[in-house]
């Protein structure tokens, strides 16, 4: 057998039934996932029926998915529970709110999230004490607006202040 490393050198090293105790000392590991047929394809690697290039090809995802692996007990106490209300709300406005960037900004999913969970407007809508998530994802949403007209706003402040400087020094 071919040795494999990084992420699939791990993958195979942890759910390889040979190695009855955990590969590694990572309280927790998160990251995008395969789907469920990996295990049928680490067995066909580990017994020679497929290749390294096979196994490797396998491993990416085909669609976006996402786990979290609490591996140790200290990282399972750090654990807390949640209002589900809050949750369920917070979920149905980011949900929305990303719909609305995509569809006012012609973007695509991965920058319409990028730009709402990197926002000013989320932090405070995340934190549960604000009660923002009583609002509704249109209110959410036009606070989102004016954090982006905003910041342009200081941007183009910027520019005309340096532009104003190098006039000053006719550079």
């Amino acid at each position: 057998m071919t040795i494999i490393t990084g992420t699939g050198s791990f993958v195979v090293l942890n759910r390889d039934p040979a190695f009855i105790l955990q590969q590694h000392d990572y309280d927790i590991i998160e990251g995008p996932i395969a789907d469920d047929k990996i295990q049928n394809k680490i067995n066909e690697y580990i017994d020679g029926i497929i290749t390294k290039n096979d196994f490797l090809h396998e491993l990416k995802y085909h669609e976006q998915t996402h786990q979290i692996c609490f591996c140790t007990l200290n990282s399972l106490q750090m654990l807390k529970k949640t209002n589900q209300q809050y949750t369920n709300y917070l979920v149905r406005i980011n949900e929305k709110v990303i719909e609305k960037l995509i569809l006012d900004n012609q973007t695509d999913k991965e920058q319409a999230t990028d730009l709402f969970y990197n926002s000013n407007t989320f932090a405070q809508l995340a934190d549960e004490s604000t009660l923002l998530y009583k609002k509704s994802w249109q209110e959410i949403y036009e606070m989102l607006k004016f954090e982006n007209t905003k910041i342009q706003f200081e941007d183009l402040k910027i520019l005309l202040s340096a532009k104003h400087f190098f006039e000053q020094k006719n550079i």
